[in-house]
């Protein structure tokens, strides 16, 4: 079969080998437009955290700007595309785009994605609730005709359903492929599609990545094992396509390379677990699931309007605003784990992030 698009072997095997790809935010001014300065000192402010990539377009983004009262869809892309092409990374860098929609939606986004230059598409299962798992793998087939896939298991409470076993054993064996990205929040579901990638002869070309923001650091350093017609097969999950990871970057980066370094050893220290709680609390404050992930969005803005990222906390949708006491959530995890912030880096550099686009 002849690809469109496929991913080069330094991009695979840096996918493989674990990267952080922050899902890329929207920045809005107070009049919900637009703010083309500061998203393009967003997509600076990845680069420079050492970030392996970004994925826009996707849920962070907010699916709103593929409203036609708003028609944001492609210039987001091309922005984020241009500062990855200006900033010339020393290192593979993946640019993801979000899609959905049903499959002509899906297709058209695809095609946009990869004329600006997109490596893969982040493909989103949400919002076909009346479909079956057979139209869903089709559409996807479609899809990997055009580009790289990286599938994407989003939990039910914003929007995803859940998928048999057997659904995530035929997308594995879906040619283009590359990666899946597990974030339903679930242990059992998670487990489903790490078994059903370890039992498909394409598990070696597809990377697992997390997305339950409720347990970064355990899934990082967790090994999957699996008797596979009398083989063992051990995969784990290498990196983190996240929206918690859109904020405090660079932190993230740092922590992600240290876990590189234990992951795979028969002992590691408690002190991960430790960790891994004190980071769900953070994302707990940022994500807001004491009011069913209602703030996740301006939670993230949050964090990144006290940064001097963004100019305020603002969405396409008015409605969709802070919680209750969510901000004096974030004030909390901020006075508890002040390790965790990247406060001074962005500090450091935040005036060259904000010059202007052609400077």
């Amino acid at each position: 079969m002849t690809f469109r698009k496929t991913l080069t072997s330094e991009q695979s095997q840096a996918l493989h080998d674990g990267l952080v790809i922050p899902a890329h935010p929207l920045a809005l001014d107070a009049d919900r437009k637009l703010d083309e300065r500061r998203q393009r000192a967003l997509t600076r402010y990845y680069i420079a955290s050492g970030a392996g990539g970004v994925a826009v377009g996707v849920h962070s983004t907010q699916f709103e700007i593929r409203e036609p009262q708003h028609n944001l869809y492609e210039p987001v892309l091309r922005m984020a595309a241009q500062e990855v092409d200006r900033a010339k990374p020393d290192r593979p860098f993946l640019k993801v785009a979000g899609l959905c929609g049903p499959t002509e939606q899906a297709m058209r986004e695809a095609r946009i994605a990869a004329e600006l230059g997109y490596d893969a598409g982040l493909l989103s299962m949400g919002g076909l609730a009346d479909w079956s798992e057979e139209e869903i793998l089709e559409r996807t087939r479609r899809i990997a005709e055009t580009m790289p896939v990286i599938g994407f298991y989003l939990q039910p409470s914003v929007g995803g359903r859940i998928f048999t076993y057997e659904f995530w054993r035929a997308f594995a064996d879906i040619p283009n492929v590359v990666a899946i990205k597990m974030a339903p929040f679930n242990r059992y579901q998670t487990l489903d599609v790490v078994r059903a990638v370890c039992h498909s002869g394409r598990r070696d070309e597809i990377a697992l990545y997390t997305g339950n923001d409720d347990n970064i650091i355990v899934d990082l350093l967790t090994t999957y094992r699996f008797e596979v017609d009398g083989t063992t097969v051990e995969k784990s999950i290498v990196g983190g396509l996240l929206g918690h990871w859109a904020v405090w970057t660079e932190k993230a980066v740092r922590l992600l390379e240290e876990m590189k370094k234990v992951r795979g050893r028969n002992e590691i220290s408690k002190e991960w677990l430790t960790r891994n709680v004190q980071v769900t609390d953070c994302n707990a404050a940022f994500f807001d699931p004491a009011h069913r992930f209602a703030g996740c969005i301006p939670g993230i803005h949050e964090v990144l309007h006290r940064q001097g990222l963004l100019q305020g906390t603002w969405c396409l949708n008015p409605e969709e605003t802070l919680s209750p006491g969510q901000a004096e959530e974030i004030s909390r995890v901020y006075a508890q784990y002040p390790d965790l912030n990247d406060d001074d880096f962005v500090a450091r550099h935040l005036g060259d992030w904000l010059a202007e686009p052609d400077q």
